[in-house]
C-alpha cells in the first residue's frame, strides 16, 4: 500500500486524513495561546504590573533570603490604606522609613509582622514606657494620640519643663492630670473653658500675657495692662483709685505695682520726703496719715 489510498482518504506518517485535521487544530490552538501569553506578558511589562501576587513574592523571599527586595509599591497592592495615613500624619515614619524597614516579616511564615517600637526608638525616658500603643494606637500616624484615663507621667517624659513648672509653683493646676486640659495631643485649651474672664473683652492671649498656664499664680504683666484686668480681683482698690481726686487717679495699677504681681513700691520711689524730719521721726509711716495710695486720705 502507498502513502495515499483513494478509499480511505490520504494517510500521512500512518495517520488518516480526519486525524491529521484534528492534530492541526490542536497545534494551531497551542500556537495562538502562546501568542496571547506573550502579548499579556508584554502588556504587564509595559504597565509595570508584577507577575506575581504580593503573597507569593513574600513567600519566595522567605524561602530564598536575599534573592530580591520587596518594594513599597508591592506592599501597597494589599495595604492601600496605610500609605494614605502615613502621607497625612506619618511624620518621620513617612520621610525616613519604608514598609520593610519596620515590617521585617509577613504572615503566614512571619510571626512578627508588627515590630516592637523599641526596635528604632530607644534611650530616651519616654521610650522606656510600657504599652506604647495605649496612646499611639495607630503607628502609621504616631503623633495622633488617644488618651484614656488620667495621664501625666508619660506626658512629662517629653514635656519635662512644663512638669517642673507645675510642680514648683503650686496652684490648682498642680493637682490636675495633663490630659484634663490637653484632651488631645498638642491641643492648648482656651482658659475660659474653666475660668471666668476678668473683663468681657479678654481673650486667650490676654490671659497668657499675665498668667503662664503651668504656673498661673506667677503673674507678670506689661506696662500697657489695663487696670480693669487688675480690678477683677482687686475691685475695692480700683474703685478707690477711680474716686481719687489726686494725681494718683490718672495712674494705672501697673505704674506702681510694676512688672510682677504683689509688687508694692515705697512712696519714696516717686515722692521726696517733703515733711520736716521731726514730723517724719514722729510719724514714720505715710499710711498713718494718707491711708493707702488708692485714696490718699489726709488727716
Amino acid at each position: 500500500m502507498g502513502m495515499f489510498n483513494n478509499k480511505t482518504g490520504f494517510k500521512l506518517f500512518g495517520f488518516s486524513g480526519p486525524t491529521i485535521r484534528k492534530s492541526t487544530v490542536c497545534l494551531l490552538g497551542v500556537f495562538l495561546i502562546g501568542i496571547v501569553a506573550c502579548q499579556q506578558s508584554a502588556v504587564r511589562t509595559k504597565l509595570d504590573i508584577p507577575p506575581k501576587q504580593p503573597e507569593a513574592i513574600i513567600e519566595e523571599k522567605a524561602e530564598k533570603p536575599g534573592a530580591f527586595e520587596i518594594t513599597d509599591a508591592q506592599c501597597i497592592l494589599c495595604h492601600p490604606k496605610q500609605p494614605q495615613t502615613i502621607k497625612a500624619y506619618g511624620g518621620k515614619h513617612e520621610t525616613e522609613v519604608g514598609c520593610s524597614d519596620c515590617h521585617l516579616e509577613h504572615p503566614p511564615k512571619g510571626t512578627k509582622a508588627v515590630p516592637e517600637c523599641g526596635m528604632c526608638h530607644s534611650e530616651k525616658a519616654h521610650y522606656q514606657l510600657d504599652q506604647c500603643v495605649s496612646c499611639h494606637t495607630d503607628t502609621h500616624a504616631p503623633l495622633n494620640l488617644i488618651f484614656e484615663g488620667e495621664i501625666s507621667e508619660p506626658c512629662l517624659t517629653c514635656h519635662m519643663q512644663q512638669g517642673d513648672e507645675v510642680a514648683n509653683h503650686p496652684s490648682a493646676h498642680t493637682e490636675m492630670a495633663c490630659n484634663e486640659c490637653h484632651a488631645e495631643h498638642r491641643k492648648v485649651p482656651n482658659c475660659m473653658e474653666c475660668h471666668s474672664k476678668h473683663t468681657e473683652d479678654m481673650n486667650f492671649e490676654s490671659c497668657k500675657s499675665c498668667h503662664p498656664v503651668h504656673m498661673p499664680l506667677v503673674v507678670t504683666y506689661s506696662e500697657d495692662t489695663p487696670s480693669e484686668y487688675c480690678g477683677a480681683c482687686h475691685g475695692e482698690a480700683l474703685s478707690l483709685l477711680e474716686q481719687n481726686t489726686t494725681k494718683h487717679h490718672d495712674l494705672s495699677c501697673v505704674y506702681c505695682h510694676k512688672n510682677k504681681h504683689k509688687t508694692v513700691l515705697s512712696c519714696y520711689a516717686c515722692h521726696d520726703k517733703s515733711h520736716p524730719d521731726a514730723l517724719m521721726q514722729k510719724i514714720p509711716s505715710c499710711a498713718a496719715c494718707h491711708d493707702t495710695a488708692h485714696n490718699l486720705n489726709r488727716l
